[in-house]
């Protein structure tokens, strides 16, 4: 199946008024010095998890503030929806986050609502910590919010100077808030785990299951630039977008079995797994034997495991799971030991690669940050 983009881009004000409420909380002065007196905002709150019955609107939220040196505030003026927020909506991550959150909350019970969804930001700096030094109050910027802070679906953000960049002059804010998220995911994937950029991706044959999504959209037009192979799995009605973005192969996994159908064509060096489930069973087997080649899952199950089994034996589970895949790949891939290059858990911070800086510095904003299997090389 292929991954699907949920996109809901509008500004703070218009997509207020669109959903019935016209009035916006007034913005008093708005300082980063906890002690003085704080104005409301407004926002898209959950107080429980569930389903989107629970998703309210308040005008009551407290502007947070600035609480470190190194932190702006950005006044949103468009953010996007993922689908990453849909399963926060639902809890997806939930053990984890909180502990990111807040280290101490494992010994507690202290609840993380009100919950912020929103992932993707475009806004204007109002305010700056002590320290900062690549931005100003009247700043136009983007980021991507790491999925253990606050979220977007509000008038203001705070978030350190590291995880925002300018925003490039030629996007509308409306333009700017599609990116970030899937675009720091898709480098992620292609360059983290993976181990591809512009010298080392000439002529390799890559494969991206659900291309038609967010990340599979992206890694089309990256790993055409870089001179790549892509043949890209999706249904029928997405092949025109996925070819218009350069793809070589399309596979209608509507039409045909996916598996049957990718068997025949020649192995691949690298997989993006953008689906995950019963992909994998198959996925692995179409990689070539002895070159080194890695399978790449945007879907691990650490935060799954987490939720329901608890935060010690759902991570042990997790790595068990990894490991047994790298250990004993199926097919023709069992004669050789292959090693976990990566598999950073989702709510792990990572340390980034320069490479997101394009888009926005700082640390880890996935919250389904990619696992990679290396397949044994010949000259291992």
């Amino acid at each position: 199946m292929a991954s699907t983009r949920f996109l809901c881009l509008f500004s703070a004000r218009t997509a207020l008024a669109r959903a019935g409420y016209s009035r916006v909380c007034s913005r008093r002065s708005v300082c980063s010095s906890p002690s003085r007196l704080q104005s409301c905002m407004s926002a898209w709150v959950i107080d429980q998890y569930g389903t989107n019955g629970l998703l309210r609107h308040t005008e009551e939220i407290t502007i947070p503030t600035i609480s470190s040196a190194s932190e702006v505030m950005i006044q949103v003026h468009a953010a996007s929806l993922n689908p990453l927020d849909i399963s926060m909506r639902g809890g997806y991550g939930a053990t984890v986050l909180k502990l990111r959150r807040d280290p101490l909350s494992v010994m507690n019970t202290d609840s993380e609502f009100p919950l912020i969804l929103g992932r993707d930001v475009s806004g204007v700096v109002v305010d700056c910590g002590a320290e900062v030094t690549h931005f100003a109050p009247g700043d136009e910027v983007w980021a991507a919010v790491p999925p253990w802070k606050q979220g977007s679906l509000a008038e203001f953000v705070t978030l350190t100077e590291y995880e925002v960049s300018h925003k490039p002059k030629l996007l509308s804010h409306t333009e700017a808030a599609s990116i970030p998220y899937v675009a720091n995911t898709a480098l992620s994937a292609l360059v983290n785990a993976a181990g591809l950029c512009r010298d080392s991706s000439s002529n390799k044959r890559i494969l991206i299951t659900g291309g038609s999504g967010g990340v599979g959209t992206f890694s089309i037009q990256l790993l055409k630039a870089w001179g790549a192979h892509v043949t890209v799995t999706c249904s029928q009605n997405a092949e025109g977008l996925v070819r218009g973005l350069g793809a070589d192969e399309v596979v209608d996994y509507t039409a045909v079995n996916v598996a049957d159908q990718l068997e025949i064509m020649e192995k691949f060096d690298v997989i993006i797994d953008c689906v995950g489930g019963d992909t994998e069973l198959w996925a692995m087997g179409l990689l070539k034997p002895w070159a080194g080649a890695k399978y790449v899952t945007l879907v691990t199950p650490l935060l799954h495991n987490t939720d329901s089994m608890g935060l010690l034996d759902g991570t042990f589970n997790a790595v068990c799971n990894l490991q047994s895949k790298a250990i004993q790949p199926p097919g023709p891939f069992v004669h050789g030991s292959s090693q976990v290059v990566s598999a950073a858990g989702s709510a792990t911070a990572v340390t980034p690669s320069e490479t997101h800086k394009s888009f926005s510095s700082g640390g880890d904003h996935s919250a389904t940050e990619p696992s990679s299997v290396e397949l044994p090389s010949s000259t291992g």
